[in-house]
């Protein structure tokens, strides 16, 4: 038997902290509005799961996020038949719950999934919004509280791993990036509770390290990263330790690659 999908379900409190960097909140929320399907699009841990979290609850709408991988297929989405006190039951899927109940289904790097799910999601992107379960039967409606949102990170995309163009432009669309310096100095320092004035040249040394993206790098340092980092420095680790751990082994497995980028860190933090 197969192992569930990784599922997530968010529940009602406080708002996540999140920082607009233009009107995505207002897409967003028109979106929701008018039925339409989501995709977002930007660099690994630049803040897409924090954001569809925030918008989740300022909707206040249940939220189902699936982080999908290689093995994840249709049907770990859609649910299957499975053995519960000798009887054979049906078992609803993360996606499925969240087309019966309505709320928000959030399908994190969708292009890690088999292509199968592109064909499960595509009756529920445009204006059918319909969820057929073939081995049920059931063609299920999705209400108007429903939302498909997918995420995926076109740096880690190629001839393997991509969405097709059919799929994309069943999406409305939201492009991601990591913030400007000062607002992710104030995103790192109020996450970790480190000072700003010692955030600071953390985010220098990120900049510095996303600039070697596509040479010696395949991904910069996300803002998720710098929040470790900057929270490993607040609980008493040296800093030199601190970015070793979280901007410098996280990244590379080169030792000559990481030796470059302790140079870069040890001219830029003092």
């Amino acid at each position: 038997m197969k192992a569930n999908p990784q599922v997530k379900t968010a529940d009602a409190g406080q708002v996540p902290h999140y920082v607009p960097a233009g009107n995505e909140c207002e897409l967003f929320e028109t979106a929701w509005k008018r039925q339409l399907p989501l995709l977002l699009k930007g660099p690994t841990g630049c803040g897409k799961t924090r954001f569809v979290s925030h918008m989740a609850e300022r909707l206040e709408l249940p939220l189902s996020t699936v982080s999908c991988h290689d093995d994840l297929t249709a049907a770990d989405l859609t649910g299957r038949f499975l053995l519960k006190g000798g009887e054979t039951v049906w078992v609803d899927g993360p996606l499925t719950r969240s087309v019966r109940g309505g709320g928000i289904c959030y399908l994190d790097e969708i292009v890690e999934a088999r292509k199968d799910v592109a064909v499960v999601i595509h009756p529920l992107t445009d204006d059918r919004r319909i969820l057929p379960l073939e081995r049920t039967g059931e063609v299920l409606e999705a209400p108007s509280e429903f939302m498909l949102v997918v995420s995926y990170n076109p740096g880690y995309q190629n001839i393997l791993k991509t969405l097709k163009p059919s799929t994309k432009q069943r999406f409305i669309a939201i492009e991601f990036d990591f913030l400007p310096r000062e607002q992710e100095v104030a995103i790192v320092a109020a996450e970790s509770g480190l000072a700003e004035r010692h955030v600071v040249p953390l985010v220098t040394l990120a900049h510095r390290l996303r600039a070697l993206k596509g040479h010696d790098l395949e991904e910069g340092v996300s803002t998720r990263l710098l929040v470790y980092c900057a929270s490993l420095i607040e609980s008493g680790l040296k800093p030199r330790d601190a970015i070793r751990a979280a901007l410098i082994e996280p990244l590379t497995d080169d030792p000559d690659v990481r030796a470059a980028l302790f140079e870069v860190a040890n001219a830029v933090v003092a």
